[in-house]
């Protein structure tokens, strides 16, 4: 039989269904191969005794047979109670139903002998877009019978045998008519043993093929516009022996891949098929049928169809071609599939479109939406039939390549493009490098064919397509990284950052990334210190990462600058024209005055050209990781509320108290340790406030604001956080020298490169970080040199992603977090557990790196939205907030 997503046609083979022989055969049965599609409905037919559950042991895996036996122990307790088999049917059809759905093979073990019985299994393949496909074990009555007599669980009155028999006799005619897509007939117990099962591919499954592709669009008959596009696109024409292009072959190995509607309106289809015939036989193209290939292949078959949209003219050209080669032209028609998964089913080529619900399926129903898409079932002003806007509603993580309707000027929404850009009605040709999603378009030579109706306008940039809406974020979400495999954001989690992010946070169309939390390194033994380098230095090394960097962790508050070269160059990724944006960790926009804000995106933007970064990353905009100083910048409330009133209250009390103690003493008074206590208490309050007013200074406009970036996170088409942190350091050097005002703005970063192997390198951390905290700095964050280090890998696997860095703080910054008088309690405070810290740092930044993959490769916002609001989500986990 062939596939459902190919043309119909006559079958493969017809079953054979002429009467078993009255005695089993004798001689061995030669071997009989059964192909089954990976993705099917298998439903095995034959009498009670005929070795269905036998055969299904043999053949498949235990977890992909769904048995009636097995069904009725479920609701009854006992395979063998008929009065139960209603309620286990319908039990077996939901298992079956649900295994289809999530695309696995499902074979359903129970005797099928009575048409009603498969009329509701091949409904339910239907229903699922998978192919039925029946394996008919036909054994003679008497075998049955006997097998029947031996099993002690299982006594059935001599008229059950006979009369399934009967049923199966009248059934086996008509199994293709009933619709099984496939029918394997195996008479006698010969033919049953001798039969091997052999799983083949479906015929839409390319996923082994990973390109590069060159993807083109709707080329109706104009050949010489087909040959300019391969040319451009770097193909080598090959001719024959009269000068007609036969083949096209690219010298750096890429494969052409056609949409469809390569014949009628134009003025050589003949030239057009030739061409890509050659090609999809030297296995340099592969191609999808378009609704004109299916009229045009109907029509050379002698069909009654109605001759319109140009098809008049193929017919009338093809009628000057040889008998041969119109012959080859309808084998090849015949042949063609209604739509392919490519690159591990990243990409799918069809020509009207697809959902991704039909992405894996083989159907007439996917094969008709393929080759036509889907209409309202509405008329427009030129009596043709209005599509259905699918793409505007697209979730899907393949990449969907069609044509069918031609636009102006082509656009990815939703991560779906169409390329029928009207070549024929004096447009032009245009294809896709994949997986480069570059453009490649040749003007029409000349309007072959007047329009019915004006081509569309330009399709909608990524963020015109359907908007962000709560199905894309409610409930509890599995995010798939690259880094970190599957991530899960629970129901409540997602319900807090929807609060957030509705309410509080910038327009989520700039919102590319949220920077991820950090944990602090491993808790130190040292007296005196909760935290200490050697514990970083050690742990990475410990991990097999030799050569960590060491940051200064500057004063401030963490906050992403998005900025743009001029106020066009963001419109096109996202949609917002503008200088571009600053916001918090959790998408806030960092500064409440636009005045503010727009002073410090220029100093940045004129530091960056300065530096030469646009040109060099060849960008209109970059994305920034900082540190944006005075902390009291944005924590002011923070700091009166909380910070300066323990400081005041400890001011006022703590004078007072030791005066009293004093005069106590002076009394004679023995009040042992408690005077030094209190004059302890005292130092550390005094420390405390010292500790906090460093991160705290006026500011006035842009006077007394400073900027740290640390890392150039993203520019168009490239996720630059990859990147060993050495070179964002160099660039951000470049940007710092360039912002010579008398008054700069931005800040470089301290940094130390320290091999973990090296015991005096390790040293001269350890005394940096000293250097650092002792002249009141915040501490360092040390990283691996590499942006994504893993562990030590184990034989056959890959190490695990390792903390992409660890905060080490000094003693005095510790007071602010953990309060004045902690080192007071350093024994209890060691007990503290980094586990869900270090989990959750993880996490997010995987997610964060995945944001920034998914803005490089110009995935739709709702794609890139969905790690971005994950970290956001992640962050109302219950952890020790002053981890």
């Amino acid at each position: 039989m062939t596939d459902a997503n190919r043309p119909t046609g006559p079958t493969d083979a017809a079953p054979d269904t002429s009467s078993p022989p009255a005695t089993p055969p004798t001689a061995p049965a030669a071997p009989r191969i059964l192909p089954v599609t990976d993705l099917s409905l298998v439903v095995l037919v034959g009498t009670s005794g005929a070795g269905k559950s036998s055969f299904a042991r043999k053949h498949f895996l235990p977890t992909q047979v769904v048995s009636s036996d097995f069904c009725r122990g479920l609701i009854a307790d006992d395979e063998n109670d008929q009065s139960a088999s209603a309620e286990a049917f319908e039990l077996l059809h939901h298992i079956v139903g649900k295994r289809l759905a999530g695309g696995r093979l499902t074979v359903v073990d129970a005797t099928n002998v009575q048409p009603e019985a498969r009329k509701q299994l091949i409904r339910i393949a239907r229903d699922h877009d998978v192919l039925p496909i029946a394996i008919v074990l036909d054994v003679p009555p008497g075998v049955c019978a006997e097998r029947n007599r031996t099993r002690p669980d299982r006594q059935l009155p001599p008229h059950v045998v006979p009369r399934q028999n009967r049923e199966l006799r009248r059934s086996l005619r008509g199994l293709e008519r009933e619709g099984f897509r496939k029918v394997h007939i195996l008479r006698g117990e010969a033919e049953v043993d001798a039969a091997e099962i052999v799983t083949e591919k479906r015929y839409n499954d390319l996923r082994h093929l990973t390109g590069p592709f060159d993807i083109v669009g709707d080329v109706h008959g104009c050949r010489a516009e087909l040959e300019t596009l391969l040319t451009r696109l770097g193909y080598e024409i090959g001719r024959d022996a009269e000068g007609r292009p036969v083949d096209a072959a690219h010298p750096g190995g890429r494969t052409a891949v056609f949409v469809g509607d390569l014949v009628d309106r134009g003025p050589d289809t003949p030239g057009v098929l030739r061409l890509v015939m050659g090609m999809v036989g030297a296995g340099h193209a592969v191609c999808v049928p378009g609704n004109h290939e299916n009229k045009l292949g109907r029509a050379m078959d002698g069909r009654n169809v109605t001759v319109s949209h140009g098809l008049q003219e193929s017919l009338d050209q093809l009628a000057a071609e040889p008998e041969e080669f119109r012959l080859q032209v309808r084998a090849f028609m015949r042949d063609l599939v209604s739509h392919y998964l490519l690159d591990g089913g990243r990409l799918v080529v069809c020509h009207a479109g697809l959902p991704e619900k039909y992405h894996d399926r083989t159907s007439g129903r996917v094969r008709s939406h393929a080759l036509y898409g889907d209409t309202t079932g509405e008329t427009d002003e030129y009596g043709l039939p209005v599509r259905y806007p699918w793409a505007e509603e697209y979730r899907g993580k393949a990449l969907v390549v069609y044509g069918h309707t031609p636009v102006q000027v082509p656009g990815f929404v939703n991560n779906t493009i169409c390329l029928d850009t009207g070549c024929v009605f004096g447009g032009s040709l245009t294809a896709l490098r994949y997986p480069e999603r570059e453009l490649v378009s040749v003007e029409a030579e000349q309007e072959w064919y007047a329009p019915v109706r004006p081509m569309t306008a330009a399709a909608p940039e990524p963020h015109e397509g359907r908007p962000l809406d709560l199905a894309d974020v409610a409930g509890r979400r599995t995010v798939e990284t690259s880094l970190h495999g599957r991530i899960t954001v629970r129901e409540e989690n997602a319900a807090a950052a929807l609060e957030v992010m509705s309410r509080f946070a910038l327009d989520p169309r700039l919102l590319a990334y949220l920077p991820p939390t950090m944990a602090p390194s491993a808790t130190s033994r040292r007296p005196g210190y909760l935290e200490h380098p050697e514990e970083a230095f050690s742990s990475y090394r410990a991990d097999g990462v030799q050569h960590v960097i060491c940051e200064e962790k500057h004063m401030g508050s963490r906050a992403v600058v998005l900025v743009a070269r001029d106020d066009t160059a963001l419109e096109q990724r996202f949609g917002i024209a503008g200088p571009g944006a600053i916001w918090t960790r959790t998408g806030r926009a960092f500064l409440s005055d636009d005045a503010v804000t727009g002073a410090v995106l220029d100093r940045v933007r004129a530091a960056a050209e300065k530096a030469g970064l646009f040109d060099e990353l060849g960008t209109g905009w970059l994305l920034l990781d900082a540190e944006l100083m005075p902390w009291s910048l944005k924590a002011l409330e923070l700091l009166r509320r909380q910070y300066a009133a323990v400081g005041a209250a400890a001011g006022a009390a703590l004078p007072t108290v030791l005066a009293a103690l004093e005069q106590a003493a002076g009394r004679g008074l023995d009040l042992g340790e408690l005077t030094e206590r209190q004059r302890r208490r005292a130092a550390d309050a005094e420390a405390f406030v010292a500790a906090y007013r460093r991160y705290c200074w006026p500011t006035e406009g842009l006077a007394g604001i400073r900027l740290a970036p640390f890392q150039v996170l993203a520019a168009e088409g490239a996720n630059l956080a990859v990147r060993p942190h050495d070179e964002h350091l160099g660039w951000i050097d470049r940007m710092v020298a360039a912002d010579d005002h008398e008054a700069p703005l931005l800040r470089g970063t301290g940094r130390l490169l320290v091999d973990t192997s090296d015991e005096r390198s390790v040293e001269a951390g350890i005394a940096w970080w000293e250097e650092l905290t002792g002249a009141g700095g915040e501490g360092m964050v040390v990283k691996p040199l590499s942006s994504t280090a893993r562990g030590r890998a184990g034989e056959g696997r890959q190490g695990a992603l390792l903390q992409p860095g660890v905060k080490v703080r000094g003693r005095e910054y510790l007071r602010i977090i953990y309060g004045p008088d902690y080192t007071e309690y350093l024994d209890q405070l060691r007990q503290r557990f980094l586990g869900h810290k270090r989990s959750l740092a993880l996490r997010e930044y995987a997610l964060g790196l995945e944001a920034l993959d998914r803005l490089a490769a110009g995935e739709p916002l709702w794609r890139v939205h969905e790690p971005v609001f994950a970290v956001l989500a992640l962050e109302s986990e219950p952890v020790d907030p002053r981890l």
